[in-house]
């Protein structure tokens, strides 16, 4: 499970370009309208929706914008149905592709998706090419400079964490995606700065890319996430 650091850190680079683009609130509002749909307006009995809340609060996203997608979702306003599909694939160097989107078009979604994969030196694979690579996890990034190594082994295992990991930068937190909220909130008691905090899809296995075809999946996953139908992004490639 190499990489995950130096992704974790391209991410989080990534996500203020977006927000500077203005696509991030876009694809908060989807977020925040198919997790009030699928499980209630309530933040409390719905994790999905207080993970979205919490990340549309990070981004300063302003209290009426979360509360009219909640509405909408929820079925008090009226709104557009975003329909969740995720697309499998493959990218420069053969490294696993797994893109999970929101659209009210599949088809349009789809000749995009394939046209950015095409258009950047990867392809689109069939359901379940790649999925099997990928494990649902909670996934939390601190910086090493910032914490003191006992103390944040003794609070994340103490809490429930899976595992803890290092490269030459950071910790890495890894839970079970039903353990993220008990393991952050041990975290934030301790006051631990994040990188990254996150359920996401972690690879069991990673591809290991010459610089070349590592430069080249950058581009791609940029121009992925640029689509405004486009959510997340995950990949197993070593960069």
């Amino acid at each position: 499970m190499s990489g995950h650091s130096k992704w974790a850190n391209i991410k989080h680079k990534k996500t203020a370009v977006d927000a500077k683009r203005g696509k991030i609130f876009t694809k908060l509002i989807k977020e925040l309208t198919v997790a009030a749909r699928s499980g209630g307006g309530d933040p409390g009995a719905n994790p999905r929706l207080r993970t979205a809340i919490a990340e549309a609060k990070n981004q300063n996203m302003p209290k009426d914008n979360m509360e009219r997608a909640i509405k909408k979702g929820t079925g008090e306003l009226e709104g557009i149905a975003y329909e969740e599909i995720t697309y499998e694939g493959y990218g420069p160097g053969g490294a696993a592709i797994l893109i999970e989107s929101l659209s009210d078009n599949k088809n349009r979604t789809a000749a995009d998706i394939r046209h950015i994969l095409s258009k950047n030196g990867g392809n689109l694979g069939e359901n379940g090419s790649v999925s099997w690579i990928f494990d649902k996890k909670g996934y939390i990034v601190i910086e090493k400079k910032a914490v003191n190594e006992e103390k944040l082994m003794e609070a994340a295992l103490e809490a429930g964490a899976e595992d803890v990991r290092e490269d030459e930068d950071n910790f890495e937190i890894i839970t079970e995606a039903g353990e993220f909220e008990k393991v952050k909130e041990a975290m934030d008691k301790e006051k631990f700065i994040y990188i990254l905090s996150e359920v996401t899809m972690l690879p069991s296995n990673s591809a290991p890319l010459e610089e070349a075809d590592a430069e080249k999946i950058i581009k791609l996953i940029d121009a992925l996430e640029d689509c405004d139908d486009v959510q997340k992004v995950y990949t197993n490639a070593d960069i």
